[in-house]
């Protein structure tokens, strides 16, 4: 089997949910580079129990500069499927160290070589939408035109729309031209893969996210958004003009319109996510001394079915079996 046709989503989710339960010992106690570790240990020891040939794309790093889950890792048990996988073990690592909500643990996977590479180039400008308006958007026009066309595809008024934006100083002009046109804004400091994901979730009330952020944060949204039906464009962003001018020397067009063939061209794609702490999108971890709740939403694009899965986990038997750091040992 050169391609992946069980669905390994079912798999990936007990890795999230392992750096899930291992970082959210750490919820508000304000120690980042702890927490992080503590998810890609979990996340890591899970990855390589699966049958897979895996090779990271979107991970934390290059090897030199993060002892992390970086690019081009190898994980799995090197078998068929030959895939590319996404990681990011917290997204919201900020968010955990203070407690706040909607850090996620994520990972994303597809078919061999179908992971767009951002390369040098660390941001995007993203916009991103559920199903219901996925024909409505195009990131090259004013934002008061996009608030209109999704305000129609939604059948509301503008005034009624509501936007996710990442709380940054770049973003004060988006911010005024959302305010002028009548649309409600959700300002969310960190975490940019649930805000996105939060305008599929019905309920929710969130209608679209727009602005600047992380490039390897756009592919995994983009795996995210091919399983469950929403939509996103995505065009470079260099910070300086040296980022633009290595663009220009590898060919990276700074004026192409991305969409979420261009950042991860499958059809066969596996995403998983589980909360760490309580957010929208998913309930964080609860720890009840021999037992540990997780919250995860586990879905594949080719099937277009969407799980989530309510866990218990327990404490004593995960400490027998595997070899991660839960927290405090159950007697």
């Amino acid at each position: 089997m050169n391609k992946p046709e069980r669905n390994l989503a079912l798999e990936l989710v007990r890795a999230t949910e392992a750096a899930a339960m291992a970082a959210g010992r750490w919820m508000g106690r304000g120690d980042k580079n702890a927490s992080d570790n503590a998810a890609v240990n979990g996340m890591r020891f899970m990855l390589n129990t699966i049958e897979m040939d895996g090779t990271i794309m979107i991970g934390e790093g290059e090897k030199d500069e993060a002892p992390m889950l970086f690019n081009g890792e190898k994980l799995g048990t090197g078998n068929p499927p030959e895939v590319d996988i996404a990681v990011d073990p917290i997204d919201g690592t900020r968010l955990l160290s203070l407690g706040r909500p909607n850090a996620i643990s994520v990972v994303a996977l597809s078919e061999r070589n179908t992971m767009f590479d951002p390369k040098h180039i660390f941001y995007m400008n993203k916009i991103a939408v559920g199903p219901e308006s996925a024909g409505a958007i195009d990131i090259e026009a004013p934002v008061s035109d996009n608030l209109a066309r999704v305000a129609k595809a939604l059948e509301k008024s503008v005034e009624d729309v509501t936007v996710i934006v990442l709380d940054r100083p770049r973003h004060e002009h988006l911010i005024t031209e959302i305010r002028q046109a009548g649309a409600r804004i959700k300002l969310i400091s960190d975490g940019d893969i649930a805000g996105a994901l939060m305008t599929c979730k019905p309920g929710i009330g969130i209608d679209m996210l727009i602005g600047i952020g992380g490039s390897p944060e756009a592919v995994i949204t983009a795996c995210a958004l091919k399983c469950v039906g929403g939509f996103m464009q995505c065009k470079l962003w260099p910070r300086n003009s040296e980022e633009a001018g290595k663009c220009r020397e590898l060919g990276m067009d700074l004026n192409d319109v991305m969409e979420l063939n261009d950042l991860v061209s499958s059809d066969n794609v596996f995403f998983a996510a589980t909360g760490i702490t309580d957010g929208e999108l998913l309930k964080g971890v609860i720890y009840e001394g021999s037992h540990i709740q997780t919250n995860s939403i586990v879905m594949r694009s080719k099937s277009g079915t969407i799980r989530y899965i309510d866990a218990t986990h327990s404490l004593k038997k995960l400490d027998q079996i595997g070899n991660i750091d839960y927290g405090p040992k159950f007697e």
